[in-house]
């Protein structure tokens, strides 16, 4: 168990959670400069209710054994489209595609940066959509333009 496991710790724990629930398009988001009620959204897309259902499970499981932490608050859709789970510090988002592509939760908060899953998690293998892999890629692309600016020398 992770001794005062921090938000990020517990994002890490949901992201590879999720992963091992074999969910897509895992965007983990540190909002904690642009709003005041969380500091990371976790967001996922489970294909069908069992799935959206196993991920929470897992993810609250998981935070529980690793971290000691039990959410504060789980909702959940009368048609199991969409899962929350709250730990105050962290809101675990699982959708189904339909409800994520709707909602578009990663997009409200866009200047919110986002955890690179393969350094920070380990997870290699995380499928995207192309809409997810296209915000995803734009979001390298602009935090390469200014890396490039920073290194780049004075004139």
């Amino acid at each position: 168990m992770i001794e005062n496991a921090t938000p990020k710790d517990m994002a890490i724990i949901a992201a590879r959670a999720a992963d091992e629930k074999k969910a897509t398009d895992i965007v983990v988001q540190n909002v904690g400069d642009l709003i005041s009620v969380t500091e990371y959204f976790v967001i996922v897309t489970a294909s069908n209710n069992r799935q959206v259902g196993a991920i929470i499970d897992e993810i609250e499981e998981q935070e529980r054994v690793q971290a000691g932490m039990k959410p504060l608050h789980r909702e959940e859709t009368r048609d199991g489209s969409w899962e929350l789970l709250d730990y105050g510090s962290v809101v675990v988002h699982v959708f189904q595609p339909e409800t994520r592509e709707f909602y578009r939760l990663e997009s409200l908060w866009n200047d919110a940066p986002v955890m690179d899953l393969v350094t920070e998690a380990g997870i290699t293998d995380a499928v995207y959509s192309d809409r997810i892999a296209a915000m995803l890629g734009s979001r390298d692309d602009a935090a390469d333009l200014e890396e490039n600016r920073q290194e780049a020398p004075e004139e």
